[in-house]
Formats: structure tokens, C-alpha cells, sequence
């Protein structure tokens, strides 16, 4: 895994082709429900079952776009429920922050950069990892079918650097797949993503179906159920429900 992270490294700092027409409201980025060129704000809920009762996050999220509007700054905010069979609890989860880069881009396919800090910031020891995490992610985008479906594929890894001594390392490599079909204001897409955790040696994978309207020119929702599977799967089945407001 640790392979992995040094040519995720690599490819952040080596790439030095420079974004294309970011500004073009065609560009595959621009897309509603993966937006890099408008300020963004996002307020989504989601719901998981576990072997150990249940987990809600309700989370806000802001993007900014910065200079050419190639680059783009996110934060996050998540407040987090559980209700187990002797505890229910609801308080602040860990804070992140990143930054995206888009080193190319055209009309038909795209490659996007991002970088995330995950703090060690939860109100409460069940809230969050006990690790500071750091997450490079690389994305390809492309347009299929005469861009009537979008195809955007990703490979992260999760690697903790900091935190508690008492709480498990976080060292997870994950590759994911989201095809999306756009019809009038309406979209449809399916994703799978294949997770592996190397602290637990094993796959915590999970897939959804995700179904989203545009309700207004800048107003945005949509609901996916997903389901989680793999041998060391974290929850069972969730579902997610959420509004975006591009300005």
C-alpha cells in the first residue's frame, strides 16, 4: 500500500498539463452532480444500519473555486447520531478540508487531482477515527454515448499520520466507479467502489443506485440507497438524501 501512495504522490506533483475551457459549461466537471466551476453548497443526510445499531451524518459541504477556476477548495462539516442498544449520542465528527487541481481538461474526457486533510476533531471518541488523515485521490472523466452518460473513475488512498495511539491506523486504498445517464432535468447513476483496508485485511466495498432533478437553474437534489459488502464490510445498507445550490 505504501507503493500505492508514493505514485499517487507522483502523479500529483508531476502533473503539469494545464485545464482546458474550465470555464465551458459543457465540460464534464460541470456536471450537477459533480460541479468544480461554481461555488457550491451541499447539505445531504445519510443514514446507515449496522451490526451495532445505527449511524447518521448530516453534513455540510462547501466548494470554492479558486483563480482560473481550475483549482477548487472544499470543506466539510459532519454532525454525527448513533443509537445503539445502550447509547444514543449526537455531536460534531471530523472536519476536513482539500483542495482539487484539474491539470487537463477538453471537451469529451478530463483528469482531476484532489488532495484531503481529515482532522482529528470529533466531539466524542465514537464520532471520528482518532486519526488525523491524509487522502490524494485521482480522477478520470470522460463522456460516452454523445455525452448522454458520463463516466468518472477514481483511485484514492487513505493513510493516517497523527492522532491517538489507542485507536487503529487508517491505511485504505480504494478504487471507484460512477456512470451517470443525464435525461432533461433529471439524472440516474450507479457506482461501485472496491475498498481495501489493510489495518483489517480485508474489503469494505459498497455500491448505489443514485437517482437526482434539477428543481431550480442553481437548486439540485437527489437520494441514493447503497449497500455495503465485503468481508469486513462497515454497515449493512444505507441510504442518502441531499440538495445542492450551485452560486
Amino acid at each position: 500500500m505504501n507503493k500505492l501512495l508514493i505514485i499517487l504522490i507522483t502523479l500529483c506533483v508531476t502533473f503539469s498539463l494545464k485545464a482546458q475551457d474550465t470555464t465551458d459549461s459543457e465540460n464534464l466537471f460541470s456536471e450537477a452532480r459533480f460541479h468544480y466551476f461554481l461555488k457550491t453548497l451541499v447539505l445531504f443526510n445519510e443514514y446507515l444500519d449496522t451490526d451495532n445499531g445505527s449511524f447518521n451524518t448530516t453534513q455540510l459541504r462547501f466548494l470554492q473555486p479558486i483563480g482560473n477556476k481550475a483549482w477548487n477548495l472544499r470543506f466539510d462539516l459532519p454532525l454525527i447520531s448513533t443509537n445503539t442498544n445502550s447509547t444514543n449520542k449526537t455531536g460534531i465528527g471530523d472536519i476536513g478540508a482539500g483542495v482539487s487541481y484539474i491539470p487537463y481538461l477538453n471537451q469529451s474526457n478530463g483528469i482531476a487531482i484532489r488532495t484531503r486533510i481529515i482532522s482529528n476533531s470529533a466531539s466524542d471518541p465514537n464520532f471520528g477515527s482518532g486519526k488525523w488523515v491524509f487522502i490524494p485521490t485521482v480522477f478520470y472523466g470522460k463522456y460516452l454515448q454523445n455525452k448522454k452518460l458520463l463516466w468518472i473513475s477514481s483511485l484514492e488512498y487513505q493513510a493516517s499520520f497523527a492522532g491517538s495511539a489507542n485507536r487503529a491506523d487508517i491505511n485504505i486504498a480504494a478504487f471507484e466507479n460512477v456512470l451517470f445517464c443525464f435525461f432533461g432535468k433529471n439524472w440516474v447513476a450507479a457506482d461501485a467502489a472496491f475498498r481495501y483496508n489493510n489495518t483489517v485485511d480485508g474489503f469494505q466495498n459498497n455500491a448505489f443506485l443514485e437517482f437526482g432533478r434539477k428543481i431550480t437553474p442553481v437548486n439540485l437534489v437527489y437520494i441514493h440507497p447503497s449497500a455495503a459488502f465485503g468481508g469486513k464490510k462497515t454497515y449493512n445498507y444505507g441510504i442518502e438524501a441531499g440538495i445542492l445550490i450551485l452560486f
